[in-house]
């Protein structure tokens, strides 16, 4: 049996789903893209290839064995993209929550059957239908849960919103000794540059007491500035919208210590060397033109 836990961002991991690039299909049709980075590649050209993407992936995985994570994988859907586990469920608690996501993508919960069979069934939370989430939205921070959001009258035009007030009210419910704080982000269809499709794509929290953030990310000042005052304005890193574009953010924690980085986020990567972390570089450049990298690529299980 697997004994979830995850109270948040950077415990020590023992236990991870990663994505798969394997038969990740053909270059989508614009209409078929969930996300105005992915549109941009697909016209441009440069849309990743799996061959180049699968080496990316199996990258992630050596460092994970590298620091003996017990990783698991997705069962592979046959010409399908299944490399952001991060979308389709999260866990805090002892609990995983089966992310409502858009329809279309209900197949890859389906891929981790096999993780699903070794938790307790009481564990398993499905959330009301009205609930939108995904778990790049959703961010255990001790006793704190931070969430993405967008409230806009306007929410459903936007394919980019992927989490609702309902679901934040939800979550409190769920887990009653947490603070569940939520920060409206601001959405494009059209431009990537001004897209925070997700939390983790403007802001993660990193170590002990330190976060990297965009402030452009966010829709409501006063939000980003209860965030600045809650680590301090000398632990975080502040990114610019190019770095957010090249998902600066979307970095991911083994330990509070130990950080996995893109390895062309030279100033990011400087920055958390002098602050004392070990950054483990990857390539993950291919990956990252579907607007997702990291964190968005893995689902932990078990943090210490």
């Amino acid at each position: 049996m697997i004994k979830l836990n995850v109270n948040n961002e950077t415990s020590r991991l023992r236990a991870v789903v990663l994505g798969i690039a394997n038969s990740n299909g053909k270059t989508p049709k614009v209409k078929d893209c969930y996300d105005p980075k992915s549109i941009e590649h697909v016209l441009a050209g440069t849309y990743p290839s799996e061959s180049d993407m699968i080496p990316e992936m199996e990258e992630v995985a050596a460092v994970f064995k590298k620091y003996d994570v017990k990783v698991f994988r997705p069962n592979v859907i046959e010409n399908y993209n299944q490399i952001f586990s991060r979308d389709i469920a999260f866990v805090i608690e002892d609990k995983l929550i089966k992310a409502n996501i858009l329809p279309d993508r209900e197949k890859e919960y389906l891929a981790i059957q096999h993780v699903l069979d070794q938790i307790n069934p009481d564990n398993l939370i499905q959330l009301p239908e009205e609930c939108h989430v995904e778990g790049g939205d959703v961010m255990p921070w001790n006793d704190y849960i931070f969430v993405g959001t967008y409230t806009g009258d306007d929410y459903p035009d936007y394919i980019t919103a992927r989490t609702n007030l309902e679901a934040v009210k939800e979550l409190q419910k769920i887990f009653p000794n947490k603070t569940v704080k939520s920060f409206e982000l601001r959405k494009s269809n059209t431009i990537a540059k001004d897209n925070a499709l997700h939390l983790d794509c403007c802001f993660q929290p990193i170590g002990k007491n330190k976060a990297i953030i965009h402030k452009n990310g966010f829709l409501i000042e006063e939000e980003y500035d209860w965030l600045i005052n809650f680590f301090g304005k000398e632990n975080v890193f502040e990114i610019t919208k190019d770095e957010m574009y090249n998902m600066n953010s979307n970095v991911f924690s083994i330990s509070e210590e130990v950080i996995i980085s893109e390895k062309n986020f030279t100033r990011l990567n400087t920055w958390l060397r002098s602050e004392g972390f070990i950054v483990e570089e990857v390539n993950y450049s291919e990956i990252a033109k579907q607007e997702g990298l990291l964190r968005c690529s893995t689902m932990p299980l078990i943090r210490d």
